[in-house]
């Protein structure tokens, strides 16, 4: 093999480790044990961890692997008319490390979940009552749209801001399952208008074409209550 060629072979060589490393890297990190229950108490000192360190097992219970957590519809009282309901690893310990966790979202009539992304997971819903208006948006600025029913399924790709609306006059409800113990949140209203400190009003009003006044208006329906 001539020198000229070294390089060549070795940058081909790099992107086939990178890419059969990519499964291992968009998901949480594989479990090295049967089971690793989240010590929420060692938070308290001085360290800090990627997640939970592990209780000692033979400190461990049934119960830590249990939660009826979605098992009671949330409120939908709010000016949004959905609630989501977790059962993460900040929940249920017995999640720690296992790459895996659910929601329940309950939603009024004509209730929505806003625009949102999950940083950290895909997300599939299934939807137990009612029939819902879903869709996703990809880094191109198309629209997946479609109405799902009940008994039906739904896949939101990781990261890709999405919504669900209720499309009746009876409340609904949908079932979330995620790749992660703990996907992360981010609500598009919260994060532009509630965040803190706040994002200052001239770079939305920029961003968003609008006037500054009109910036504040949409920040003051975001003031805690």
């Amino acid at each position: 093999m001539g020198p000229k060629q070294l390089p060549a072979v070795l940058l081909a060589s790099c992107a086939t480790l990178l890419a059969l490393a990519t499964p291992l890297l968009a998901g949480d990190p594989d479990t090295l044990q049967d089971f690793c229950v989240a010590d929420y108490k060692s938070l308290k000192g001085p360290l800090r961890l990627n997640g939970f360190p592990c209780k000692r097992p033979e400190n461990v219970t049934a119960g830590e692997f249990f939660s009826a957590a979605l098992a009671f519809p949330g409120n939908t009282c709010n000016p949004v008319g959905s609630a989501v309901t977790a059962a993460n690893v900040e929940k249920l310990p017995g999640l720690n490390t296992l790459g895996v966790s659910m929601s329940r979202v309950d939603y009024a009539p004509w209730g929505v979940n806003p625009p949102h992304t999950h940083p950290r997971a895909t997300e599939i819903i299934y939807v137990l009552e009612g029939s819902l208006d879903v869709g996703f948006v990809t880094t191109a600025g198309k629209l997946f749209a479609r109405t799902v029913c009940k008994g039906e399924l739904f896949v939101f790709p990781r990261g890709l801001v999405h919504y669900q609306k209720n499309n009746g006059g009876a409340p609904a409800a949908a079932i979330s399952a995620f790749n992660s113990q703990l996907p992360g949140t981010q609500s598009l209203g919260l994060a532009l208008f509630a965040a803190s400190p706040p994002v200052p009003t001239d770079v939305l009003a920029r961003a968003l074409q609008v006037d500054g006044g009109l910036v504040e208006a949409i920040r003051s329906k975001f003031l805690p209550k």
